[in-house]
């Protein structure tokens, strides 16, 4: 990219809808102006290279944003009333700790068990770690 340049959008959707947050799009913005560039959008009147399609990008950005963090708050929602539905219970435990402390008390290594049962050395310490976690609450 060259000063002057633009840089030309030509996706269906506009680079808000892929940013996460209108903070990463403004970034986006001022990287290709620190290069001496415009973004341009093909679907949307935008060219960075103007104050009123500026401010239109980063009002666009602000609405993404909003429904972005409105459709968080309804998924938080619908998972709390579930949660007390006794509907969404989350993913069934894929490492049985009993297994895992059984193994450790036989002083076999971390990384053994983990080859033992088939699953990571991360996630026997993390196993192990839940174990410990539950002799301290009793």
């Amino acid at each position: 990219m060259r000063s002057g340049s633009g840089l030309l959008e030509i996706r269906r959707c506009p680079p808000i809808i892929t940013t996460p947050c209108i903070g990463d799009l403004q970034d986006i913005v001022r990287a290709v102006k620190a290069k001496g560039a415009a973004l341009k959008a093909t679907e949307q009147p935008i060219d960075t290279g103007t104050a009123a399609s500026k401010c239109f990008l980063d009002m666009l950005g602000v609405f993404a944003e909003f429904e972005t963090n409105l459709r968080k708050e309804r998924q938080r929602e619908g998972i709390a009333k579930a949660k007390e539905a006794g509907v969404y219970k989350g993913r069934p435990a894929s490492i049985d700790a009993a297994q895992v402390r059984e193994l450790k008390a036989q002083d076999i290594g971390p990384s053994e068990i983990a080859k033992k049962l088939g699953i990571g050395r991360a996630s026997v310490y993390r196993a192990l770690a839940l174990v410990a976690a539950d002799r301290g609450a009793i």
